[in-house]
């Protein structure tokens, strides 16, 4: 089940963690901190997927109430994360900079992952079980970018011809591999489902400025069901300042324009789209139009989006001072 950060209170709190735990990421951070509260949600939402009881815990230290932790790990700047292998440190990221936070984290948890499939810790349930207790990925992420799918402000996202019986917006960017993997008989609506034809038209927009390098979309659509496809002719379009109608989206030229043939989906249902990414260096809303699904079926269905890339640019770190003090 989803986990949020574990509370420090004291040394003794944070040390018994670190024995007990295989890996330790820690946020060093303070209440009047400015970049410790932008980079807070990026922290939780990477806790709540990775946690792994006893092999991967998230902890947060205040360092007003932590002084001596503070002091023992020479904490200069604020935010401050360390990662800890066996109780060492191995891994230290200093300021608001969520793109290499999140790259590093991921790294440590797949390799932990790895390790364990290896060693067979897994138990009965295999790789499934231990996939299970991260997040779902369906297909490899280019070296040197990571997942910004949690840049996107899912509140504000629209979703343009939705079939009413299928889930809402917020599930295609869920971190949880799709139930129709888990052979789960389409009972789980974690997906979207277009209504009166093939066509959707879903409105992205993002917390900041993005750059995008590959977008990842997965569609399960029930197998001997011909009457739901997979999407075939896709539109993309950035920066408009809100969704489009059909009849825009038909007459714009998009950004980029894909066209996905079968052999472009693997065997997790995803394709993997690589973007003219000279074009997408300066994102802050995505327009995906799908304007087509394949063999003209009746109604098109998108299981998950992952949208990959850099998420903004990287800040300074500031001092360690309070607000008020000299700078």
């Amino acid at each position: 089940m989803p986990q949020p950060p574990v509370q420090i209170t004291s040394k003794e709190h944070f040390d018994g963690i670190l024995k007990k735990s295989k890996l330790v990421v820690a946020d060093f951070f303070a209440d009047w901190c400015g970049p410790c509260q932008q980079i807070a949600p990026v922290y939780e939402a990477l806790s709540q997927s990775l946690t792994r009881p006893d092999l991967l815990t998230f902890v947060k230290v205040d360092t007003e109430k932590n002084q001596a932790l503070s002091e023992e790990y020479q904490i200069s700047a604020l935010p401050t994360f360390l990662l800890f292998q066996k109780g060492k440190v191995i891994q230290t990221v200093q300021g608001a900079n969520p793109t290499e936070l999140r790259r590093i984290i991921q790294k440590l948890s797949s390799e932990l992952e790895s390790a364990d499939e290896a060693s067979g810790s897994g138990g009965g349930g295999g790789s499934s079980s231990s996939s299970s207790n991260g997040p779902w990925t369906g297909a490899e992420i280019p070296r040197g970018y990571s997942d910004i799918s949690d840049q996107v402000e899912t509140r504000n996202s629209e979703l343009l011809n939705a079939d009413d019986d299928a889930g809402p917006v917020k599930v295609l960017f869920d971190i949880a591999k799709p139930a129709a993997l888990n052979n789960d008989d389409n009972t789980t609506k974690d997906y979207v489902q277009s209504g009166a034809d093939d066509q959707l038209l879903l409105f992205i927009p993002f917390q900041g400025t993005v750059k995008l390098h590959t977008l990842q979309i997965t569609s399960l659509p029930p197998k001997g069901q011909d009457d739901v496809s997979r999407p075939e002719v896709i539109h993309l379009y950035i920066n408009r300042p809100q969704n489009m109608d059909f009849s825009e989206a038909d007459d714009t030229e998009p950004t980029q324009a894909i066209t996905l043939k079968p052999e472009d989906w693997n065997a997790q249902g995803t394709a993997n789209i690589s973007l003219r990414f000279v074009k997408f260096q300066k994102t802050t809303t995505l327009i995906l139009y799908v304007q087509k699904g394949e063999d003209d079926a009746e109604a098109v269905r998108i299981d998950r989006i992952k949208l990959i890339g850099e998420a903004g640019t990287k800040r300074e770190m500031g001092k360690l001072q309070k607000v008020g003090e000299d700078e």
